[in-house]
């Protein structure tokens, strides 16, 4: 695991004396919200101060986390990152499925966009991810139930990000799907309330096909007012589904402070790569209307 550091609310950063890059993170938050790297001390402290106004914002303070004021400071990890998902059955991990995110996350925010399974990376690089993450859960004392983890390889040695215990995020859940007989398919949800409640779940496996996620980032700060193109994204040979989450006049925030995304793409196909490549097209035909907010004097 990287490096850290937990920052207290009237603590100044710079008594941290970190070793840069750094990456600066709230504890309550998902989704790489407030999640920022720093590349030197002047960084480093407008990193601190903008989180910490993240985490003075309303629906923040709703939460009342007694961790909502908490900021972690940790190493920046070079390299690949990936996202593994599991479920623990009395104490024992069983890897679902293993997320590439082709796309770099090298910062400076860390904005999620597009998850592709089965990973691409090489056999023995799977088997030391699936190695460190259960070694992760039994550290945080995770013993049934579903994770979903983060990390990254770098010079051939993977570090945990951290393990939630929780699956994959939202509408993402609709990249995964199981099967046990050919033709007969279970979602994610059914797979983990099938464990939740002591019915047979090992006899199901992902499905054959390679399949993923667009997270559809949101470009710039302003008022949507819809989309063009998606029909013709939905034409894209592969890509299975379109959702549009943002609503019509609602304000878009983008990361770090935003809290959302416009929407989610989905795709299958035999081969990974192709799979990327439909969610990369179909995102490419879509357009996005944006009222940007007119600065007033």
């Amino acid at each position: 695991m990287p490096w850290f550091a937990v920052l207290e609310p009237d603590e100044d950063p710079r008594a941290l004396d970190p070793p840069f890059p750094c990456v600066v993170k709230p504890v309550v938050l998902s989704a790489s919200r407030g999640v920022i790297r720093a590349d030197n001390e002047r960084e480093l402290v407008a990193a601190v101060q903008r989180v910490r106004r993240l985490l003075d914002a309303p629906d923040v303070r709703a939460m009342r986390d007694p961790d909502a004021h908490t900021v972690l400071v940790e190493g920046f990890i070079p390299g690949q990152e990936f996202a593994v998902d599991g479920v623990i059955d009395h104490g024992t991990l069983h890897v679902l499925a293993i997320f590439d995110k082709p796309d770099p996350l090298d910062g400076p925010f860390f904005e999620e966009t597009i998850y592709v399974t089965p990973s691409r990376a090489p056999a023995a690089e799977q088997a030391a991810m699936r190695e460190a993450v259960a070694a992760a859960c039994r550290a945080l004392g995770l013993g049934h139930g579903p994770i979903h983890a983060e990390c990254r390889v770098a010079a051939g040695a993977v570090h945990v990000l951290e393990v939630a215990a929780r699956p994959i995020g939202g509408l993402c859940a609709g990249a995964l799907r199981f099967t046990r007989n050919a033709g007969e398919l279970i979602p994610l949800e059914e797979l983990l309330l099938r464990h939740a409640s002591g019915l047979s779940w090992q006899p199901w496996s992902r499905e054959t096909s390679a399949s993923g996620v667009m997270m559809i980032p949101i470009p710039t700060a302003g008022r949507y007012r819809g989309v063009d193109g998606e029909a013709q994204a939905l034409a894209v040979p592969g890509v299975t589904g379109l959702r549009i989450a943002a609503r019509i006049d609602q304000q878009l925030v983008p990361l770090p402070e935003g809290a959302s995304y416009l929407g989610f793409i989905f795709a299958r196909a035999t081969r990974a790569a192709d799979v990327e490549a439909a969610l990369r097209i179909a995102h490419a035909q879509l357009s996005f209307n944006i009222d940007r907010p007119v600065p007033v004097v």
